[in-house]
């Protein structure tokens, strides 16, 4: 296949404009993971270690929060940072910034609720020699989330992958701009409608080794974690 090989030539090859995009999109995925660990992994400690009225809705309502259509967080962001909206005087949509804020926003939800379970199970396992050593509930909680920092990588890594991957929200909120908030994914819709499939398919490329490297990481993390355990 003739533009099977003209890709492979643009990604051994360097070619900027192709890695100017992969930049740009590890840059937004990477910040939008850091922004969605600050909120997930404390809200899901919290959740995990504390009972409240309503615990169990909320538990509920951040498990399906994972599941966020891309659209509809676009759309919510898209109306937070444009001119009328509440957030509209910093002039962030259709900027990177915007991207990572939309990101994160689908990312947060994974990381709380599966650093909800982790924690909430090594609690059960350690509540009673934590109460027994007096140690006070912040404590207790980073302890248990050092504790538990490789399947936390884990969760880290599922939500990179999710905003690797991720197309509907950064095109709503980044507009798809060449040279300024272009991304793979959304490159690759581009250039495919464009009939540009040399560039499609080396995008397409890339992407499906960074995904296949993370989840690999995931996996090779998880095995490291069962035999040091064992």
């Amino acid at each position: 296949m003739p533009e099977g090989l003209s890709a492979w030539q643009l990604v051994v090859s360097g070619d900027p404009a192709l890695y100017a995009i992969v930049r740009l999109s590890l840059m937004v995925s990477l910040l939008a993971v850091g922004l969605g660990a600050l909120i997930g992994l404390p809200l899901g400690g919290l959740i995990a270690l504390v009972r409240f009225p309503g615990r169990g809705a909320l538990i509920v309502v951040i498990n399906a929060m994972m599941g966020l259509p891309p659209v509809v967080v676009g759309l919510l962001v898209f109306l937070l940072l444009s001119r009328s909206g509440p957030l509209g005087s910093f002039g962030l949509l259709f900027t990177p910034t915007a991207m990572v804020i939309a990101q994160a926003v689908l990312i947060a939800p994974i990381i709380a609720a599966l650093t909800r379970q982790i924690v909430e199970d090594l609690w059960l396992e350690y509540r009673d020699e934590l109460q027994a050593m007096g140690v006070p509930p912040l404590q207790r909680l980073a302890t248990l989330l050092y504790d538990a920092r490789i399947s936390l990588v884990t969760a880290l890594l599922a939500g990179f992958g999710r905003a690797a991957a991720e197309v509907g929200a950064v095109m709503i909120v980044g507009g798809n701009i060449a040279n300024h908030t272009r991304t793979m994914t959304t490159a690759i819709a581009l250039e495919t409608s464009k009939g540009d499939l040399p560039l499609a398919m080396g995008l397409g490329m890339v992407l499906i080794f960074i995904v296949l490297a993370v989840n690999a990481s995931a996996w090779g993390l998880r095995v490291f974690a069962e035999k040091r355990i064992g």
